[in-house]
């Protein structure tokens, strides 16, 4: 960050992130800009604000460096205003063959045992993101939906490249499905999801845990997914900048988290190019209209329907990529996530 206003104190910045998104609707539009409309969609003044303040803080997915980039992420995320829902928490370790994996569990008091469980991949290209950076969209859709949410620190790339994080995705619904008991859970009711790079891993885990037979999870919770390595469709090229994640943004993750050797068609990348996706759990599938990801997410949710897998497709074409990490924020953002805890619910009431 080099622009003045990331020059700032921290808890500067953080006081000037809250006092912008509570002023009245005619302030926000005056410092947002006009309206801003891209392929019939007009963005959300929320999330134009947003990308006005981001412009301000020099904010950026990537960065000269991985550390950077994890460290950026970190502290914008610690911008988004307070306080989170209060969701009793317990951080464990999830043993597997390559070394234990942190893991977080949140368990809303009012929610009775044995609970549904979400099974949680965050975002951030395979490279950054953290539980901690999702903790905000953790906490929320626990309360929201009145589940259990088991949030995996899965190994990042480039220290640990492709397949380490699928790996590790599969080793934490497997422990969550051999100890739900001592989770608290419902071993009936356990769901894999996760937002863009999780949101892939959550649809991997779901194909691969099919394909072997045995347990595999009720429920997929796709929230702005990568599914496609290989293919570059229109939203791709539509929404290369200006939009928080960028094509730039994209190919610096694709290359941190695969070696120049690798399958891009191979499913555990690239799931919509799995020769068959038939008896895969239902879905919830969620992109944003101004997001490189959305054809990719709706190419998906089609491959699913013609296989036969029950879906249920949303496309929030006035937001950005990433708006569950901004809920805190309220206004369209709490309103989408919102939408995608009332699915949840839904869809793990309805494994009973």
């Amino acid at each position: 960050m080099t622009r003045l206003a990331a020059r700032l104190p921290f808890g500067v910045q953080a006081a000037t992130m809250r006092a912008v998104f509570r002023l009245p609707q005619a302030f926000k539009r005056l410092l947002a800009g006009k309206p801003i409309t891209l392929d019939g969609q007009t963005l959300a003044l929320d999330a134009q604000l947003l990308l006005r303040m981001g412009e301000l803080n020099g904010v950026s997915l990537s960065a000269p460096s991985v550390e950077q980039a994890r460290a950026g992420m970190e502290m914008n995320m610690r911008l988004m205003p307070g306080p989170s829902p209060d969701v009793p928490t317990r951080d464990l370790q999830i043993p597997s063959s390559n070394g234990p994996i942190p893991a977080r569990l949140y368990s809303p008091r009012d929610v009775p045992e044995p609970a549904p469980l979400l099974v949680f991949f965050h975002g951030g290209g395979w490279v950054i993101g953290s539980v901690e950076s999702h903790d905000h969209a953790a906490r929320f859709l626990a309360e929201q939906a009145g589940v259990r949410v088991l949030s995996v620190e899965y190994r990042l790339a480039p220290e640990h490249r492709f397949p380490a994080a699928v790996d590790d995705a599969l080793a934490a619904f497997d422990y969550a499905h051999k100890h739900a008991d001592e989770l608290g859970v419902d071993q009936a009711r356990i769901a894999v999801g996760g937002d863009s790079a999780g949101g892939n891993l959550a649809a991997v885990t779901a194909l691969e845990s099919t394909r072997r037979g045995g347990p595999a999870p009720v429920f997929q919770l796709l929230v702005y997914p990568e599914v496609d390595f290989v293919n570059r469709r229109r939203s791709r090229r539509l929404f290369a900048t200006k939009f928080l994640l960028t094509d730039a943004d994209m190919r610096w993750f694709e290359g941190h988290y695969l070696a120049p050797s690798d399958d891009r068609s191979d499913p555990r990348l690239s799931p919509l190019l799995a020769p068959d996706l038939s008896g895969l759990p239902p879905a919830y599938l969620v992109t944003a209209g101004f997001d490189p990801l959305r054809d990719n997410g709706e190419a998906y949710a089609k491959a699913l329907q013609e296989a036969g897998v029950p879906v249920s497709y949303r496309c929030h074409r006035d937001l950005i990529h990433g708006f569950i990490n901004f809920v805190p924020l309220g206004g369209r953002f709490r309103e989408a996530t919102l939408e995608i805890a009332a699915a949840l619910r839904t869809g793990l009431a309805y494994a009973r």
